[in-house]
């Protein structure tokens, strides 16, 4: 990295950095991890939406197409601490969270934390994992600490969870319940490379993009972005739109499960990161069409006529319910 584009440390997040700053830091994130993930723009962008909106990611699609270079790359961006869970079918809870282990010389127990103390955490096939140890992510996930014997610990701040699966492979797995499935803001498709980004790949077999990645921005830069996230202007008339999509799908006669209010939450606050991305501090409508998909698809369920499992329908059909409900409202002018 030249002189010319070493970071460039925002304002301490107990005051406002100006948007000029934060438009610029992200700028950086996204063509910093861009220079190891190779033609996924628009996914590092959603990515960093997340992350700026302190939420987290569900990356489903097929082996093989960046999901652990997506998570190994915005770790380093950032200056943190990654980790990668690969998740199975024998994996326990204490794997995960950690464990209290007593120390005879001391008279005490001492706690040694797992994996997910870390600033980006990779929870590779989660689906793989029985119910169980899915269900040890869901206070992580929602209120950044664990709890174990009693007592809690915080996690790194910031802290991001990026999950994923393979939606075409389903032997020797766990669907995700609904719960579980809230808990995460986006989720994405990586989808396969343009020609160009592929061959590129093909040609750097044996050489690790990520790992020639310099921080462009510190740790404390995430938190003041995602701050000024939090401060992005929304208008009434916004908001008035989309909860009017949010009742749409709550009584649509295609969904059995509509969305819930931390989806409507979480949809609320992508929409504000997602301006922030543009370089805007307030909302547009684009911002809410753009994230609806998503943050909203993945937490509701389809209506199967005559009965049957709702969960068993393909995902394109709830998006395509979704956007039915997004054109059959207007948007505000």
């Amino acid at each position: 990295m030249s002189a010319s584009e070493s970071p460039k440390k925002l304002t301490p997040l107990d005051s406002s950095p100006r948007p000029a700053d934060v438009h610029a830091a992200l700028r950086r994130l996204v063509a910093g991890i861009g220079r190891a993930v190779l033609g996924k723009e628009e996914v590092v962008r959603l990515a960093l939406t997340a992350f700026a909106a302190r939420g987290h990611i569900l990356i489903e699609d097929v082996p093989g197409v960046g999901k652990t270079t997506l998570a190994r790359a915005l770790a380093r961006a950032v200056g943190g601490v990654f980790r990668r869970i690969q998740f199975t079918s024998d994996l326990l809870p204490a794997d995960i969270v950690g464990v209290s282990v007593w120390q005879a010389s001391e008279g005490r127990f001492e706690f040694r934390p797992g994996p997910i103390f870390a600033n980006v955490v990779l929870a590779d096939e989660i689906n793989r994992t029985t119910p169980r140890t899915q269900s040890s992510l869901l206070e992580v996930m929602s209120d950044g600490q664990v709890s174990v014997d009693g007592v809690t610990y915080p996690v790194p701040n910031p802290f991001l969870v990026i999950a994923t699966q393979n939606p075409l492979e389903h032997f020797g797995t766990y669907p995700l319940p609904e719960s579980q499935m809230d808990r995460f803001l986006l989720r994405l498709r990586m989808g396969y490379p343009d020609p160009a980004a592929e061959r590129r790949v093909v040609t750097a077999l044996g050489e690790d993009a990520v790992a020639e990645l310099e921080p462009v921005v510190e740790l404390g830069d995430v938190l003041a972005i995602q701050a000024a996230a939090s401060r992005v202007r929304v208008d009434e008339a916004l908001l008035d739109y989309a909860e009017r999509l949010v009742r749409e799908t709550r009584r649509s006669p295609f969904l059995a499960l509509g969305v819930s209010p931390r989806g409507f939450q979480g949809w609320y606050r992508a929409a504000q990161a997602h301006a922030l991305l543009q370089g805007r501090d307030y909302a547009v409508p684009d911002d809410l069409k753009r994230l609806a998909v998503p943050t909203l698809a993945h937490r509701v369920l389809l209506a199967m006529p005559g009965g049957g499992d709702p969960a068993a329908r393909g995902r394109e059909e709830a998006e395509r319910v979704l956007l039915d409900l997004i054109e059959g409202i207007p948007v505000p002018t």
